[in-house]
């Protein structure tokens, strides 16, 4: 069964958190977003980087979005307590592009992230 429209817009809103934290360099937007046990999965610079959520928020507080960042939220799929949530970072930390993919669960009434995945453009690799 397809969701009303209102839950669309409840899992954007949730996704907001994502991006406020990103733009904003501060993790404790996103840290209202994720479970305590989120996972966390993508290439960055060619490193996999794969385990505790708390990766991410190292990254954020120590690098700023800067200020040409951009970013979109697109909600792919809700589906009764699950959804997909495309987002698209542009000049993150001034150079990087990203599409992330969050997967949200409805937990007590509430959209939480439970993993985050995501793929670094690769015109945007730093080279070692």
């Amino acid at each position: 069964m397809r969701n009303e429209i209102k839950e669309y817009e409840a899992v954007a809103k949730a996704a907001e958190k994502f991006v406020k934290s990103v733009s904003e360099g501060n993790s404790e937007y996103a840290k209202t977003l994720f479970t305590e046990d989120a996972v966390l999965f993508g290439m960055l610079d060619g490193v996999l980087e794969h385990g505790s959520i708390n990766q991410f928020y190292n990254n954020v507080d120590t690098v700023g979005a800067g200020a040409d960042f951009k970013a979109r939220i697109d909600v792919l799929a809700v589906e009764e307590t699950v959804a997909v949530v495309r987002v698209l970072e542009e000049k993150w930390g001034g150079r990087i592009d990203f599409t992330d993919f969050l997967l949200l669960l409805k937990l007590d009434g509430e959209w939480k992230c439970v993993a985050k995945a995501y793929n670094q453009n690769s015109n945007t690799i730093m080279q070692k």
